[in-house]
């Protein structure tokens, strides 16, 4: 069985075409057919069965995200940026591991106070999906909820590729 990976990259011209299709279709509807769509999915997938987010995404992290967990691990702020943490070109604070340091056996051990970018993952959830396909498509072909999201979508729409 071919991986998702594999079916994205065979499905590039595909997605791309999708991807203009949506642009002419109303935001707000799409949003309501792609949220319904996620909780449907995301019921049925245990992300610690992937990981892959964990593994091979960078995050962004706030200073009061860096201070929270920080405290959650007994640290002081300059222990943990040391171990943790790495500045980016532009001054934003990045995880400086992938993949993440905190990802043990598929599983998040600081969950309860993880960083935004990763309890916002994968953002189907959240509105204006069709302002945000860039960054979508950027992870279709890593994550499965993304994936059968976007494939039930084209279905729903009866978009013909």
């Amino acid at each position: 069985m071919p991986s998702i990976a594999q079916i994205a990259s065979e499905k590039k011209n595909e997605n791309d075409d999708f991807c203009a299709y949506l642009k002419t279709l109303d935001g707000k509807e799409i949003d309501a057919i792609v949220l319904q769509l996620n909780e449907n999915i995301s019921a049925q997938i245990d992300c610690t069965k992937c990981g892959n987010c964990c593994k091979t995404l960078m995050i962004n992290i706030t200073d009061e995200e860096a201070d929270k967990i920080a405290v959650h691990l007994n640290q002081t702020r300059k222990i943990f940026a040391e171990q943790y943490v790495e500045k980016g070109n532009n001054g934003m604070m990045i995880m400086n591991k992938m993949p993440c340091h905190f990802l043990v056996e598929n599983k998040c051990t600081v969950y309860e106070n993880r960083f935004r970018g990763c309890s916002e993952f994968p953002a189907m959830h959240l509105p204006n999906f069709i302002e945000r396909l860039f960054t979508t498509f950027m992870h279709y072909d890593r994550c499965p909820i993304i994936f059968n999201v976007v494939e039930k979508l084209k279905i729903k729409l009866k978009f013909k590729a």
